[in-house]
């Protein structure tokens, strides 16, 4: 079983439970808007939360999503050419696909 992670705000994925799928693509934007949904792995996580949330204070939870429960595809895409590869899902996520929602509490300081 692959892993992938997505950040997302504790509404959002309290609205995707109840509707059985999750269509957020990153911060503001759907998978209507970009085409895919955003995710990351462990290492990128950290990184991407401070560049889409900074030190705001935001009710986060983390998406662990299961790719052998997805339906649509993952491909592993740069955001600039020749840059590092973030994993991208290519569709929406059944709800039956995220096997963890975790806290994300990161703050200034905390260990990462």
């Amino acid at each position: 079983m692959a892993e992938l992670l997505h950040l997302t705000e504790r509404p959002l994925w309290e609205a995707a439970r109840g509707t059985g799928t999750y269509e957020m693509s990153t911060r503001g934007r759907t998978l209507s808007e970009e085409g895919f949904i955003h995710c990351s792995l462990p290492h990128q996580l950290p990184g991407v939360a401070r560049m889409l949330y900074g030190a705001g204070d935001h009710d986060l939870v983390v998406l662990v999503i299961d790719t052998d429960r997805l339906p649509a595809p993952v491909r592993y895409e740069p955001a600039a050419p020749g840059g590092e590869e973030f994993p991208h899902i290519y569709g929406p996520v059944p709800v039956e696909a995220v096997v963890d929602v975790r806290p994300w509490p990161h703050k200034e300081g905390d260990p990462e």
